[in-house]
């Protein structure tokens, strides 16, 4: 690898081309090497504004010996297929979530991933900001007392009938779009030992998937855990931490802008306290936080796995 972590991107989605473009340029130490596609005109109008290559085809672009590793903004249901390709040809890989929608093919692509002294990262965001830490403090300082409760909610407006988050044949659905999110949540800031109790998906008229989920998990120590997630609602991106003496709640927690200043409302009795953080720019952090993993030759761990089989007990317990 050269002084200078080389990423190829395969795929122009949207979220590829608003957000992480422009994170990878902007982040010392890694240069946005080629853009590939199916459609050459599209590969050559995302990446000329970088100086990447395009390239035409994504085998194309694991083919060739510019790239160290590989960024995966697909359609969930292609995940699977494009990340194995990736680390087969000796590619680091940084993965949209989930990374697929089985969890057996997550723990099967992490032990190709170990096994090949490769790094893979699914690209949950959030958990890179440092808000989530600052809460962590909080309630290990007892700022709430005693953890009675969790929730956690991430929807967002009706999308378009052609979105591919409708299309069953490219993992659509709510749960794999927006339930990833208040999923990993409870796992960042609960610990790994959930247990699903109980879930509903439902879906919108004329619609193939789920468009709105809600899911109740526990803790060993009891407690409860409410989930939400949708495509088709007014907006809501926020959690609560419930305890025994307050309650803790943070807005925007899941997508916040760069210029986001995050605020922690804490209440105790009568008291309302609140306490404003720095802005950070979760999405430099989080290929900053990728950079420096391949770096440091880190192996990846089994939070994503965790998460894979949490979403897993949701579905099954849904269809009951």
């Amino acid at each position: 690898m050269t002084d200078a972590l080389r990423i190829g991107v395969l795929g122009c989605a949207d979220i590829a081309r608003r957000r992480m473009l422009p994170a990878i340029t902007a982040t010392p130490g890694v240069e946005l090497a080629a853009v590939a596609s199916r459609d050459e005109a599209k590969a050559r109008e995302t990446a000329a504004p970088y100086g990447a290559r395009p390239v035409r085809g994504y085998r194309e672009l694991l083919d060739r010996d510019d790239v160290d590793a590989v960024y995966v903004p697909l359609p969930a249901a292609l995940h699977e297929r494009w990340t194995e390709a990736a680390l087969r040809s000796g590619r680091h890989v940084l993965a949209e979530k989930p990374l697929t929608t089985d969890p057996a093919a997550t723990g099967r692509l992490l032990t190709l991933a170990r096994r090949s002294g490769l790094f893979l990262m699914e690209n949950v965001m959030f958990v890179h900001h440092g808000q989530h830490e600052t809460v962590r403090e909080l309630l290990a300082g007892g700022a709430v007392g005693e953890l009675r409760g969790f929730s956690a909610a991430f929807a967002v407006p009706r999308l378009a009938d052609d979105d591919i988050r409708y299309r069953t044949d490219l993992g659509g659905g709510a749960l794999w779009d927006t339930g990833v999110y208040p999923v990993r949540a409870a796992l960042h800031l609960l610990g790994d030992a959930l247990t699903v109790q109980g879930a509903v998906l439902t879906g919108g008229p004329g619609r193939h998937v789920d468009t709105a989920g809600t899911a109740l998990l526990s803790t060993p120590e009891g407690v409860a855990v409410q989930l939400a997630f949708g495509l088709d609602h007014a907006y809501r991106c926020g959690y609560e931490l419930w305890g025994s003496e307050g309650t803790l709640t943070v807005d925007r927690v899941f997508t916040p802008p760069a210029d986001h200043h995050p605020e922690i409302r804490l209440r105790r009795g009568a008291e309302t306290r609140t306490l404003r953080l720095p802005a950070q720019d979760q999405v430099t952090a989080t290929v900053a936080a990728f950079a420096r993993a391949v770096r440091t030759g880190a192996t990846p761990d089994d939070t994503s796995l965790r998460q894979a089989h949490l979403l897993e007990a949701i579905r099954r317990t849904a269809r009951r």
